[in-house]
């Protein structure tokens, strides 16, 4: 089995571009280092689990 590149989001290009904070409403970015979905504005990262973007506010850890 190949392991996925974590430079790399775990999801596919065309939804990343499509999903903004729950928070702020404002685009989300990749952060490899951190393994999650960066909201700049809220100050929080998201993690994803499983190629699975979870978007909810109290999973979220502050940055």
């Amino acid at each position: 089995m190949i392991e996925p590149d974590a430079n790399f989001p775990p999801i596919e290009p065309w939804l990343l571009e499509k999903l903004v904070c729950p928070v702020t409403r404002t685009p989300l970015r990749w952060d490899a280092g951190r393994h999650a979905l960066v909201s700049e504005a809220a100050g929080l990262a998201f993690p994803v689990r499983d190629s699975v973007p979870v978007l909810v506010a109290r999973q979220a850890r502050p940055l």
